[in-house]
């Protein structure tokens, strides 16, 4: 029989971690066994090494078609295919033209053609008027939309408000699609305390938690009268748990995430002019990071993702430590499994936390039935092989997405990713990679 067996002494399963052999079928697991079942092509043991599901990235920009010198598809999926993730989603804007219509996503879906080298979906955008584009972007398959209740960054993806929100969540919620939310409120007062630029403490000072968590108070709202599915990405106000608490008590289709640098750095430690720290809402203060973890162990926050938000040098304003002019993102991608893992064992986490966090809860998020997430009987065959005991140290030359910038250079970080397979398929093994496997992912996926 054409099969293909994967013995692990530590296969993470949703709750749990095994010794197992995972016998896979046409890229789907077939089964999960404990004994040796005789009847192979192939068998491959990785010994103590860990077999668990290949990451579920769904906040990552990749900026192509437009502004493809920020990054691409091709230096995305290789990061991504280095770190383990096997799964992305890409963010609507940050491209050129922004993924609002359809003629835009199917330019989107063009300039994937030959450069995916893990699978991919996409989100489609909403602002202001999006109301007529919706039922398309649907059809066409976008897996939900992204907003913004703030100024994006780029002036094509302005920002919409509660207005435009009461126009758009029926509709979404009428296809049973996620609406993802950028939730802070600016106030102008606030958006420059004093005239020192390179201060990071003045920044962070300019985007204070009350933006997030007025923002989230509102989407709370606009969840319960509308009973569509909300998504409040990177949270980073640890003032917002109580009400997000009580949100999900009440069985609101609410859910959140935090991202990988809220969790490792602290506001602290951030020096001035440090630019490759510039992100929003901002990294803040010790006790916030704190409280987060906190969440995040109580299923508060449902799941972690990169937010990677990659720029070019000049953008990002590496020789001024100018924050006030400074691109807001990080680059991050290839590193969301060992950086998450760092934090969570120091905390005294384990894989299947990672897993939780990092595989199976973000693969529910986007529209459809994603059977990706979980080493599970019927689920696609995406692993990572993984080596939790062996440190590594952040270089320039290990870097696959386009700009060598990121606040996470030099710095040592606990797990390593041996191999990544996709669909049953080993796609990098210790630095070689098989390119061009990665697949389109679209919301008929049932």
């Amino acid at each position: 029989m054409n099969k293909l067996i994967i013995k692990s002494n530590r296969v993470i399963l949703p709750g749990k971690s095994i010794s197992a052999y995972v016998i896979i079928e046409n890229g789907i697991i077939s089964d999960i066994v404990s004994h040796y079942p005789g009847d192979f092509t192939k068998l491959i043991d990785v010994g103590d090494k860990v077999l668990m599901p290949g990451v579920v990235d769904t906040h990552v920009h990749i900026n192509e078609p437009g502004r493809t010198h920020w990054e691409g598809f091709d230096t995305a999926t290789r990061a991504a295919l280095a770190g383990g993730i096997t799964t992305l989603v890409d963010m609507p804007l940050n491209s050129s033209p922004v993924t609002t219509t359809i003629t835009a996503f199917e330019e989107k879906l063009k300039a994937t053609e030959n450069k995916l080298h893990v699978n991919c979906g996409f989100w489609g955008g909403i602002v202001p008027g999006s109301e007529i584009e919706i039922e398309g972007l649907i059809k066409t398959g976008v897996l939900g939309f992204k907003a913004f209740l703030t100024h994006s960054g780029i002036d094509d993806f302005p920002n919409v408000t509660e207005a435009d929100l009461r126009k758009v969540m029926p509709l979404i919620a009428k296809n049973n699609l996620p609406l993802l939310v950028h939730c802070e409120l600016s106030d102008p007062a606030h958006s420059s305390l004093n005239n020192d630029d390179g201060s990071y403490q003045n920044y962070l000072s300019s985007r204070p938690k009350k933006w997030e968590d007025d923002a989230i108070a509102l989407m709370i709202d606009l969840c319960g009268e509308f009973d569509c599915r909300v998504h409040i990405v990177h949270l980073s106000s640890a003032d917002s748990i109580d009400q997000i608490r009580r949100a999900k008590q009440k069985g609101l289709p609410l859910t959140v995430e935090t991202a990988q640098h809220y969790l490792f750095f602290t506001a602290d430690e951030i020096k001035d002019r440090q630019t490759a720290f510039k992100c929003a809402p901002p990294i803040r203060e010790k006790e916030n990071r704190t409280r987060l973890w906190d969440a995040l162990k109580e299923g508060i926050i449902d799941f972690v993702a990169t937010d990677h938000s990659p720029a070019p040098p000049d953008l990002k304003e590496l020789q001024t430590g100018n924050f006030t002019k400074a691109w807001g993102g990080i680059a991050s991608l290839q590193w969301a499994l060992p950086v998450l893992w760092t934090g969570a064992k120091q905390r005294g986490f384990g894989l299947t936390d990672l897993s939780k966090w990092l595989c199976e809860n973000p693969s529910k998020l986007p529209g459809g039935k994603l059977k990706k997430g979980r080493i599970e009987k019927g689920y696609e065959a995406d692993f990572v092989v993984f080596d939790p005991n062996k440190t590594f140290i952040v270089k320039e030359d290990d870097i696959h997405h386009h700009h060598k910038i990121s606040p996470y250079l030099n710095h040592e970080l606990s797990g390593v990713v041996e191999q990544t397979w996709l669909g049953g398929i080993k796609v990098f093994d210790k630095g070689e990679m098989t390119l061009g496997r990665g697949k389109i992912l679209l919301n008929n996926f049932y």
